[in-house]
């Protein structure tokens, strides 16, 4: 009985590292590259993960695999905005790069709302998460509130980073968000994010800020961050609350 169940423990971590590699068109028709994690049941809450500056959605190669073990389906995709990490190319970057169009910040809204859109259409009937790292969180934030169909947010160092939009653009848009949202960074962050956070009116709302200096962005969940067990801890009590209605 113990080699029996040692072996359905590996094949279940098998199984939770595998997804599988899709695509679908932006909203100008450039093609996102993105890896599923999902056992197929579209009635789970969904996590939707988007990736920080310079990065792809190899930045969640090591977390996506532990949301699905909470019992999530996820999706981490790319964004024009980025490069390499984890040795997983940005893919939708290079293309976007080659025909010489905008990948700043904001360029990355079509993709977001794509990749929502697709999520709704083909992956999940059941809850949606949108989660975010640096310059992603705070457009998640920002979907969010003109999004109803989002039914919480995870920020990973949000900012008002977008002087295009104005200086407060993200911490006017979260002033009528009535959702769950969660607010995590290095410990110096604090003050990017800190009038965002205190301008969302909703009453579930938490946030979280390691006792060492902490790492900026989602990357502070893997593993070699010596603080990341505190910032799961933190995730893991926010997102029980979706696993439980």
């Amino acid at each position: 009985m113990k080699y029996l169940l040692l072996f359905l423990t590996l094949i279940s971590v098998l199984i939770a590292n595998d997804y599988k590699k899709i695509k679908f068109p932006s909203k100008d028709g450039l093609p996102i590259s993105a890896h599923l994690y999902s056992d197929g049941n579209t009635s789970k809450p969904f996590i939707l993960l988007l990736h920080q500056a310079t990065y792809s959605k190899g930045e969640y190669l090591e977390i996506a695999p532990k949301l699905t073990h909470m019992g999530f389906n996820v999706m981490a995709v790319d964004l024009r905005s980025g490069d390499t990490v984890n040795n997983i190319v940005n893919e939708i970057s290079d293309i976007a790069l080659e025909k010489d169009l905008d990948i700043s910040y904001l360029a990355t809204l079509p993709d977001i709302k794509a990749s929502l859109a697709y999520t709704k259409r083909h992956l999940s009937q059941g809850m949606l998460l949108l989660w975010g790292s640096s310059y992603s969180s705070g457009l998640a934030l920002y979907m969010a509130s003109i999004d109803e169909s989002i039914d919480g947010v995870l920020a990973f160092s949000p900012g008002d980073y977008y002087k295009k939009r104005g200086k407060t653009f993200i911490e006017d848009s979260v002033k009528t968000l009535k959702i769950p949202v969660f607010i995590t960074s290095a410990k110096y962050e604090k003050k990017y994010w800190w009038n965002i956070y205190n301008a969302i009116p909703s009453e579930d709302k938490m946030y979280y800020l390691p006792q060492t200096k902490g790492v900026h962005g989602a990357k502070a969940l893997w593993e070699n961050n010596p603080s990341h067990e505190g910032y799961w801890e933190a995730v893991n009590r926010f997102l029980e609350r979706f696993l439980f209605r």
